[in-house]
């Protein structure tokens, strides 16, 4: 029973660590963060789940906190957090497969859903394959590259920072 507390008590603190993370990130450079041609920068946290399962939960707490203090519409916030949310469970899920593999969910999840919201939530001309290109980008360069050089970064660590939880 103890150790079963612990672990639960480690699981809300990483996810809550991670959240939070996300969130200072996304509001720190939220010129980059929101709109048509956006990088977020918080998206390379979405490496996270090959480390702890805690990230999922965690991503989707801290993009959905992100959307709202950064006064994004209702569907921005649910659809948008979903986006996240789909990107850390199938991120997750390849946890075992190649590190290659891991920034594609998030990426995918984003440039597929986030151009919907852009063009039926906030009404942007622009058309809907253009801004799955400008998001896809996006997420490249935040998942792919920053992504993956954070997974280097604590690859090393990684037994040392994400103790196993379950």
């Amino acid at each position: 029973m103890k150790e079963t507390k612990t672990l639960s008590v480690q699981f809300v603190a990483q996810a809550a660590v991670i959240a939070a993370i996300y969130v200072v990130l996304t509001l720190l450079f939220a010129p980059f963060s929101y709109g048509e041609v956006q990088v977020r920068l918080s998206e390379a946290l979405t490496i996270l789940p090959v480390f702890t399962p805690a990230a999922v939960p965690g991503l989707f707490v801290g993009c959905l906190l992100s959307n709202i203090l950064g006064g994004c519409i209702v569907p921005d916030i649910i659809f948008g957090s979903l986006a996240t949310l789909t990107g850390a469970v199938f991120t997750y899920l390849l946890r075992n497969q190649s590190r290659f593999l891991a920034p594609l969910p998030p990426i995918l999840a984003n440039a597929l859903i986030v151009p919907f919201v852009l063009r039926f939530g906030y009404q942007v001309p622009l058309p809907i394959p253009f801004m799955m290109l400008t998001v896809g980008i996006g997420e490249v360069i935040s998942c792919g590259v920053l992504g993956m050089i954070l997974y280097a970064a604590l690859y090393r660590y990684k037994n040392l920072i994400f103790k196993p939880v379950s």
